[in-house]
């Protein structure tokens, strides 16, 4: 007998129940991020996030997957996704992406951020990053925000290209990682694609969780994956960066689970306002 699909779609009290493994995975990368200064190790980025996230009785929901034993994810410079936390020291100049994910009561929520580190001696450098980093972080709000009104998820990856092709900058989004949905497990269908694409994707609403997650380089989007069998970087050396949100659409809008706020500073500019799951 074939096994019966999963709905894509949760119900409101599933939703509910996302927010806050959400809330708790945004704390574990605040946590990092006031660590990413000169001179601290990767590895401690996620002793932070860890501590946070077992404090608040959650578990790392990457240290569920086969064979990745640290709980967060961290990439710097070249490197774009799945870095590994280790004696790596931090240096100005340094761009740097924590990926993080907390399993709470079994449910998930999945988040990334970008921090350019300064370099008073390397001004040209720590600017080029910076851009780099906001036009990102940019493309996810801009699909986040088309997620408010998509009537299909390919509208998403539209916005987010669309977006970083606006800003004039020649930047490559990576083709072959892309986000997906969450829930009951952090990464399940539909993936999330962050580019145009010919099939428009499921239909948008109320019950669709998912994490948006555009990865975008300064150079070529071509990747390789190092010798630890994990990290991402570029083929080319240019630097990456890594912006992701665990979002819900519901019966009266949208709401971004990781973000404290339900997203309502980075929606703003796009004049959506966010409203809570009822």
């Amino acid at each position: 007998m074939a096994s019966l699909r999963r709905s894509i779609y949760k119900s409101p009290a599933q939703l509910r129940a996302m927010v806050e493994p959400g809330l708790i995975t945004a704390a574990a990368l605040s946590a990092a991020r006031e660590l990413i200064v000169p001179g601290r190790t990767t590895a401690q980025l996620d002793a932070a996030a860890s501590a946070v996230i077992v404090a608040r009785g959650a578990k790392s929901n990457f240290q569920m997957v086969r064979g990745y034993r640290h709980t967060v994810c961290t990439s710097v410079n070249e490197q774009v996704v799945h870095g590994i936390p280790g004696p790596r020291v931090l240096q100005p100049g340094d761009i740097v992406s924590v990926d993080a994910g907390a399993e709470y009561q079994g449910w998930n929520g999945d988040s990334a951020l970008t921090v350019v580190i300064p370099d008073d001696s390397r001004p040209d450098v720590v600017a080029e990053r910076a851009e780099l980093s906001r036009v990102t972080e940019g493309s996810l709000w801009a699909g986040i925000a088309a997620l408010a009104t998509a009537r299909r998820l390919g509208e998403v990856g539209a916005a987010i290209q669309g977006y970083i092709e606006d800003t004039g900058h020649d930047y490559g989004i990576l083709r072959e990682y892309v986000g997906h949905g969450i829930g009951r497990k952090m990464h399940e269908a539909p993936s999330i694609f962050n580019y145009r694409t010919s099939d428009l994707g499921p239909e948008v609403r109320p019950g669709l969780a998912v994490a948006i997650e555009p990865m975008v380089v300064i150079g070529d989007q071509a990747t390789l994956v190092e010798d630890d069998d994990w990290t991402v970087s570029t083929v080319d050396g240019t630097a990456g960066s890594h912006w992701e949100h665990s979002v819900a659409v519901h019966d009266n809008g949208i709401w971004v689970l990781t973000a404290p706020d339900g997203g309502a500073a980075g929606l703003a500019p796009f004049g959506v306002v966010p409203t809570a799951i009822q």
